[in-house]
């Protein structure tokens, strides 16, 4: 693939620029420092892949997607920027983006953005007819990455799925306690789980009052 890195700071620029070049599958990799040069630069050549940061000098990057495509229709971008709202990422996603990344972004998050890059490569230079299970390869690869998910620290996926599944196979609701112990954790750990499930609107705690003694915490899935 052939990479356009459009960038002001030639700092990070160079960062990106060093990286790519440990790819096999890039062949070149050129630079522009604003919008309106990397447009000029699309005319020019023949690029495969855009690495375009939202906040250049003389316009926003992202509202030059379309003036890109329009260049280079099976050009592929990764946005890279510092913006974390909503509507950007909104606006990004509608406008075909294969990737978003927030600086400082990760050189290895980086790096699943070029392979996942290089894979929709193959494909558009492919030939001949396709199967629905190469379709549903593809589809499937973009929905995967899109559904990726980041934990906060204490929050393993593999136990967080356990606790999940205990969860919903009792309507009535657990404790921590009984979670617990359905799982091998401690209710301590069972606990922290299940308080962060309510956090992401996937639980509910309610409290039930026994005969005596402290009323008791059970949660219950949404």
């Amino acid at each position: 693939m052939n990479v356009l890195v459009a960038e002001d700071d030639y700092r990070v620029a160079d960062i990106h620029c060093q990286y790519l070049e440990k790819f096999q599958d890039i062949h070149y990799i050129d630079r522009a420092a604003n919008a309106y040069e990397t447009l000029s630069k699309l005319k020019e050549g023949s690029f495969d892949l855009l690495l375009l940061d939202v906040y250049l000098p003389d316009e926003l990057g992202i509202n030059m997607i379309e003036a890109y495509k329009q260049e280079n229709a099976s050009l592929q971008i990764i946005l890279i920027t510092a913006a974390t709202d909503m509507e950007m990422l909104k606006k990004a996603y509608l406008s075909g983006v294969i990737d978003y990344l927030i600086k400082p972004i990760a050189l290895d998050r980086l790096a699943e953005s070029i392979k996942k890059a290089v894979k929709n490569h193959q494909f558009i230079q492919s030939q001949g007819e396709f199967t629905q299970q190469l379709a549903d390869q593809l589809f499937q690869f973009q929905q995967e990455n899109m559904e990726k998910q980041e934990y906060p620290k204490g929050i393993d996926e593999l136990t967080l799925k356990k606790v999940k599944g205990v969860l919903q196979k009792q309507s009535n609701g657990m404790t921590a306690d009984q979670v617990g112990k359905d799982i091998g954790v401690s209710r301590t750990t069972a606990r922290r789980y299940l308080e962060y499930l309510i956090s992401v609107g996937e639980a509910k705690a309610e409290l039930e009052y026994g005969i005596v003694g402290r009323p008791e915490r059970k949660y219950v899935t949404e």
